[in-house]
Order: C-alpha cells, then sequence, then structure tokens
C-alpha cells in the first residue's frame, strides 16, 4: 500500500511538547493544511492492557497543565489505575459483582482518583513492578479477579449472621503493591521528591493546580432528555458520573469551538470499524465500504493498533456518508458503536476539499504512519464518538447556557 499523505515528522519545542507537524504528500493525495495544532507530551504505549482511559485523560490533563502555567510533566498512568482497581473492586463487592470489574475506565475515573488520594509523576510510579519493560496487565487482571470473585463466592457460604472480614480490602491492596508498586493507605505518606521538591500525592496535585470541578462530559444520545445531565451508559463507566447530553451537531461543535479556542480535549470512540486504521494514521466513514481489506483480528483492548486494513479510502480522498443522528443511535442501540478506547485531541486540520479532521493523539506507541496521532473526520467523529472531556470554558457559551453551567 502507498504511504498515507501525512508521513509526520514531528517538531518539538524547547521542552517535552510537540508544536505541530509537517506533511510529505508523497504517495497519497490527501493534503492536510493546519487550523490549529496544540501542546502535547510525548506519545506513550498503553502496551497489552485495557488502560487507554488513564493514558488519554492524563495526557489531556498534562495538556491542561502546560496550558495553565504549571509546566511540563507526564503523570504516573499507572498510579490512576492503583487507585481506580481499590475503587472498583468496592463496589463490585457491594453490587454482588454486579458491576465491571476490568482493566478498562472511563474519563470520570482520573478526578475521582486525584480529587480523593492525589497524583504522582510518571517517573516516581511506572507501575512495571512485574519483570517487564512494558506493561501487560493479563496476570493481574486474572490475579484480582480471582480475589474478588472468591470473595464473592466466600460471601454465599457464610451464615445469616457472618459478614466478610475487615481484611479483604488490603488483600486487593496486596496484589496491587505486588505488580504495580507499593502505595501507602493513607497516601501522604507517599513522600517523593521531585525536581528538587519534597512532595506527597496530594501536595504535589495542588501544585499542579488542576481544579476537578472545571471539567465535564458531553455526550450525545437521543435515548436521554436534551441539554441534561445522564449517566453514560457504558460497562466502564464503574463510577457511574454523568455527562451532558446535548445534539450530534453541538459536539461537533463544541469540539471544533475547544481546539480553536487553545483546549485539547479527551475523546473516548468505537474504534472497531474497518474504516479506523491506525496504521494509515486516518479514520473516516467511506460511502462504499465493500473495498476494505481486513488482514487479522483486533485484540481485547484495542492496544496493538488491530488488524490491518487495505482500501484507496485511506490513501485517496473519498466521498463520506453524512452522518444524521439518527444513524447514530441506531449504531449504539445496536451495539455496532461501542465504548472501545480513550484518546487526545490536540489539533484541527482542514484537507484540499475544506474537510475538517481532528488530529487525536493515541497510546499504541509510535509505529504507524504518523508517529503515533492519526486524523479523524468529521463524520467519523459524528458517528463514533462515545464522549469528550473537557475544561468548561472550551465549551461554546450558547452551549453551556444550555446545559445550565
Amino acid at each position: 500500500m502507498k504511504k498515507l499523505t501525512v508521513i509526520c515528522a514531528i517538531l518539538f519545542s524547547t521542552g517535552i511538547f510537540a508544536q505541530e507537524f509537517t506533511t510529505n504528500t508523497e504517495g497519497s493525495e490527501y493534503k492536510f493544511e493546519k487550523i490549529i495544532h496544540l501542546d502535547a507530551t510525548p506519545v506513550q504505549s498503553q502496551g497489552w492492557t485495557g488502560t487507554c482511559w488513564s493514558f488519554s485523560a492524563l495526557s489531556f490533563f498534562e495538556s491542561e497543565i502546560k496550558r495553565l502555567g504549571k509546566g511540563d510533566h507526564v503523570l504516573a498512568e499507572m498510579y490512576i489505575v492503583y487507585q481506580a482497581y481499590l475503587g472498583k473492586a468496592e463496589k463490585y463487592i457491594r453490587t454482588d459483582g454486579n458491576t465491571n470489574f476490568d482493566e478498562g475506565g472511563a474519563f470520570h475515573d482520573i478526578p475521582w482518583v486525584i480529587s480523593r488520594f492525589g497524583i504522582v509523576p510518571n517517573e516516581i510510579f511506572t507501575g512495571l513492578n512485574y519483570g517487564l519493560k512494558g506493561h501487560n496487565h493479563s496476570e493481574l487482571t486474572a490475579v484480582l479477579k480471582g480475589a474478588v470473585n472468591g470473595l464473592l463466592e466466600h460471601r454465599k457460604d457464610l451464615g445469616e449472621n457472618e459478614a466478610l472480614t475487615t481484611a479483604w480490602p488490603d488483600a486487593v491492596r496486596g496484589i496491587l503493591n505486588s505488580y504495580l508498586g507499593y502505595v501507602p493507605e493513607n497516601v501522604e505518606e507517599f513522600k517523593f521528591k521531585y525536581n528538587g521538591k519534597d512532595y506527597n500525592p496530594l501536595t504535589f496535585r495542588d501544585e499542579l493546580g488542576l481544579n476537578m470541578s472545571d471539567y465535564h462530559s458531553l455526550t450525545s444520545f437521543t435515548n436521554h432528555e436534551l441539554y441534561k445531565e445522564c449517566r453514560l451508559e457504558i460497562a466502564d463507566n464503574w463510577v457511574w458520573d454523568k455527562s451532558y447530553n446535548v445534539t450530534m451537531d453541538d459536539l461537533w461543535a463544541a469540539a471544533e469551538y475547544s481546539l480553536t479556542q487553545g483546549y485539547t480535549f479527551a475523546w473516548a470512540a468505537d474504534v472497531s470499524e474497518d474504516y479506523f486504521d491506525f496504521r494509515n494514521s486516518i479514520a473516516l466513514v467511506p460511502k462504499d465500504k465493500s473495498t476494505i481489506y481486513v488482514d487479522g483480528e483486533n485484540n481485547k483492548n484495542f492496544s496493538d493498533a488491530g488488524s490491518q486494513k487495505k482500501a484507496s479510502c485511506f490513501t485517496t480522498p473519498t466521498e463520506e456518508d453524512a452522518i444524521t443522528a439518527e444513524m447514530r443511535q441506531l449504531a449504539y442501540d445496536n451495539k455496532r458503536t461501542t465504548d472501545d478506547h480513550g484518546m487526545h485531541a490536540v489539533g484541527l486540520y482542514k484537507d484540499a476539499n475544506g474537510k475538517k479532521w481532528i488530529l487525536i493523539k493515541n497510546s499504541w506507541g509510535t509505529s504507524n504512519d504518523c508517529d503515533g496521532y492519526m486524523f479523524i473526520s468529521e463524520q467519523y467523529f459524528k458517528y463514533k464518538t462515545i464522549n469528550i472531556y473537557l475544561h468548561q470554558e472550551a465549551i461554546p457559551k450558547d452551549l453551556k447556557k444550555k446545559i445550565g453551567l
């Protein structure tokens, strides 16, 4: 296959944030022109884990920290994962196993953790305490599931006046300590030195200046009342947090407004479609989907870039479906749009035909044609977005008024 239009070379400024992409049009008819490109930390790999939600949301908050003038920082994804697992375990036991207990999560997890337990730099807590160089949680997940499901089975055998002991939360914590690294139950005792200063997770959080109440989720589904809060109905929303339900066009307008006003956002979407092609750095909704050749399968967490795809639509601009709210809802209702993956939106571009594309920073490493980034068409965004997570000032003023912010 011909190389995609934008075999992207990333230009770095002083520090760790990429400033813009240059384009190399050799081998492709796509030509992208930058409208806005915002700062982001270097692309990382989530490895063989389902923790994209932590990588993408923390990448978003790293850009926010930079925007707020608090410097350049890479935050610890696995510290978030550690604390979230403890919360998941408690809810799983309380609901008799009727909530999700797995690797996945949602953007709401990050404020849930940071507001309670703070945050640490990635260099302080890498989460690689199990002898591997990259992240792989297959064994960790098996051990954790065995523990919590064993507890539920044990509880069935207890007498009417018996109960679980108070030891099991420490047992779950012990598993996490073994695999990810030791974290004291009282996080104020987790002391570390960073950039010449002494911190714990709470004081470091305060130093960064993030106010978790400034951030909100927007979604768009017709089975909920418009411009009201609704629970994001995905299994990974174990926190049971809410999103503002807006129209499909509102959702796109908020995404475009956010970027042009200098705010990045976190993006959750379905990536299982044959026309989402990480290797070729592009996702769109071509009218003719019959010519897409797919070789291989996606893994459970979509963390290996998925199956290989070949089609002319990935190298030659093509007509797309015009997505409607009815099409979007039907795909969601029929489970054709599912909660697969979290990513970080950092730029807005347009092609030679004037169509707009969002530049996405992924967490599958840098092996694709765009060094870990990819371009998402407006129609794909409208069709396959689950929700976006952004600063309240990144929401258009008329929309803020409608949702009561």
